[in-house]
């Protein structure tokens, strides 16, 4: 695949994936919530220009900073995701503001990672990056599959099961009269 098919795959699946996330959406634990995520990975892996042939060490270096951010950034995006059980056993996602901030983060790290790059004079293909985002998409989902199955079994007779974020203190504005 080309770098400019690339970008458009990664730049496609980042707005089908944020866009998604940030609306109430039912986990299936049985799916195959890993297949997308693989996919992605092994189209990344196909491309012969992952690493720099001229720079391989600060190459493979910034590539493995890459995969290593991708890990933190889905685990902390999964750990930013509330999740909770419905009365009917069905357990429901949903991004937060706070995992919008870990998204930003992550992208404001692989800019940096590209510019730092560029400085180092190594060349890097869009296959790292997509390859970054297969980790990340792997690792958030996994967690929130794990994290769905260690919900109560169903929701008791004081209400649905907590949720990440219950606890937190709601900020309420007043109106100017």
């Amino acid at each position: 695949m080309s770098g400019l098919a690339n970008a458009l795959l990664i730049v496609a699946v980042v707005v089908v994936v944020i866009a998604r996330q940030f609306r109430a959406r039912p986990i299936d634990t049985g799916r195959r919530w890993w297949l997308v995520p693989v996919i992605l990975a092994v189209v990344a892996l196909r491309e012969h220009g992952i690493l720099d042939a001229h720079h391989r060490t600060a190459s493979a270096a910034l590539l493995a900073t890459e995969l290593l951010v991708g890990l933190v950034m889905g685990a902390a995006w999964a750990w930013t995701t509330r999740v909770w059980r419905e009365a009917d056993g069905v357990v429901w996602t949903k991004s937060t503001k706070a995992s919008a901030i870990v998204w930003f983060g992550g992208i404001a790290v692989r800019v940096g990672l590209y510019a730092l790059g560029a400085v180092v004079g190594v060349h890097q293909d869009s296959a790292a990056l997509m390859l970054g985002l297969a980790v990340t998409l792997l690792v958030r989902a996994g967690i929130l599959v794990w994290r769905s199955q260690s919900l109560p079994a169903a929701a008791s007779a004081s209400g649905p099961a907590r949720a990440y974020g219950d606890g937190m203190a709601r900020v309420t504005r007043k109106e100017g009269v």
